[in-house]
């Protein structure tokens, strides 16, 4: 065979940003399915996984973390440039992480109790999601990922296709495992109703509440829950802390927040 008529891998480049490593780790928590994914794909830059970095463009990019940094700003620009498509992974590349509680509060009164010397920090007063500065191509939520979610978006990406990933609440997963409601039956409160599905509804298994770890579904109805809370007599400023978790800065978590301080 001609050298010309070699078909190449597609190449895949991970790339981390302001994050815990999370959803990095949970592509390599695939196992065997990472080693079939290596037949299909040339893992070109992973520094999670390997020092080896094969110059792009690359034909995948899976971003993990949010962006905190002026640097940062600039980096993702660079990654986007030579990235043909573009996906971000997780609660911090989707909406700005933990690290985005930031946002709500003066970022250098933060930086006084933390460091004893704050002028040598250079951050941003926000944390962002990726695509505040890039296109995306698509977004999965979760702290961190599920992984066999992830393979699918990778797998559809390869075959030119829309990821197949549920956009209804973890109620229904809830629902599809047979898990009695927590919070109709047992009156604990419970972020389910207006949550992504995704992690197989594992808190309600375990007869707790869902912590909100895959961020808003398509359509919340954050109004109506905050309402049904303030009912079962959950005070503003716990249903506060509830909404500013790993997801604090979507948009529909941010706004039940602050509509819930305006009280």
């Amino acid at each position: 065979m001609q050298k010309g008529n070699i078909k190449h891998k597609p190449k895949l480049a991970v790339w981390k940003f302001a994050s815990c490593d999370g959803c990095q780790l949970s592509l390599l928590d695939c196992e065997d399915e990472l080693l079939m994914l290596s037949q299909n794909v040339e893992v070109a830059n992973f520094p999670e996984a390997s020092r080896a970095v094969v110059k792009g463009p690359y034909d995948i990019s899976l971003v993990e973390g949010s962006i905190t940094t002026a640097h940062d700003a600039e980096r993702i620009h660079k990654v986007r440039r030579v990235s043909k498509i573009l996906v971000s992974i997780g609660a911090c590349a989707t909406a700005g992480g933990i690290q985005a509680l930031r946002n709500f509060k003066d970022i250098k009164e933060f930086i006084s109790y933390v460091y004893a010397r704050p002028d040598y920090i250079d951050t941003l007063s926000q944390s962002r999601p990726v695509s505040h500065y890039v296109s995306v191509d698509f977004e999965l939520q979760g702290c961190p990922v599920n992984k066999k979610l992830l393979l699918e978006v990778l797998n559809a990406s390869l075959n030119g296709r829309r990821p197949n990933i549920p956009s209804y609440s973890l109620c229904i997963e809830c629902k599809l495992r047979g898990t009695p409601c927590v919070m109709v039956g047992g009156g604990i409160p419970c972020l389910g109703p207006v949550t992504h599905a995704g992690c197989n509804a594992i808190c309600p298994s375990y007869n707790r509440g869902c912590f909100g770890c895959y961020g808003p579904m398509e359509t919340p109805n954050t109004a109506s829950l905050t309402e049904l809370w303030q009912k079962m007599g959950v005070k503003n400023e716990d249903i506060v802390r509830s909404f500013r978790t790993f997801n604090a800065a979507s948009e529909a978590f941010k706004k039940a927040g602050k509509d819930c301080e305006k009280g």
